[in-house]
């Protein structure tokens, strides 16, 4: 198994993504790229730690690539958006890889430039190398599959996830 620690704006959305995804084991929905250890929701939501809402996904490599981890992540958030995702606005808010090696900070830089070609502002996605994750509070986890019909869940969730389904349906779980 292999990890790779991603933030795209609100965590309940690339969990609610990454979690339909074939070879992916686990997604924990959490906290990265700060200053404290083991922030709380509103330490990191005053802006003041430094930390960007993420996801951890554990995935099979034999069964999904890293590199197909990120053109799922690149495809289902903004990544032209500085420090926001839609109504979502804060440094805590921002896109970026964090990679766990060598191999992963290629493969990111890579396919960063790739996606820059077909988009029309600029790529502000972060690729730096990965520190510490902290998990978030435990009614933060698996967020979307508790409460699917709550406004943000069908609003701001949905629409990714019906992108998900049709720009990578053989990569979803049936």
């Amino acid at each position: 198994m292999e990890t790779a620690t991603l933030a795209g704006g609100c965590f309940w959305c690339t969990e609610a993504v990454f979690n339909r995804l074939k070879g992916v084991d686990s997604v924990i929905s959490g906290f990265t790229g700060g200053t404290i250890d083991n922030p709380s929701s509103d330490e990191v939501y005053s802006g003041r730690t430094g930390h960007a809402e993420a996801i951890q996904v554990t995935f099979n490599p034999q069964i999904i690539s890293y590199g197909k981890i990120l053109e799922v992540f690149f495809k289902t958030h903004d990544p032209t958006s500085l420090n926001r995702q839609g109504a979502d606005v804060g440094s805590q808010y921002r896109s970026a890889v964090f990679y766990h090696d060598a191999i992963q900070e290629k493969t990111a830089k890579e396919i960063k430039e790739k996606i820059t070609a077909d988009l029309t502002g600029p790529v502000v996605t972060e690729i730096v190398p990965f520190g510490k994750f902290f998990p978030a509070e435990s009614y933060h986890q698996d967020f979307y599959g508790r409460n699917r019909q709550a406004p943000y869940c069908r609003l701001v969730i949905d629409p990714k996830i019906i992108k998900l389904e049709r720009s990578f349906p053989e990569e979803i779980v049936k």
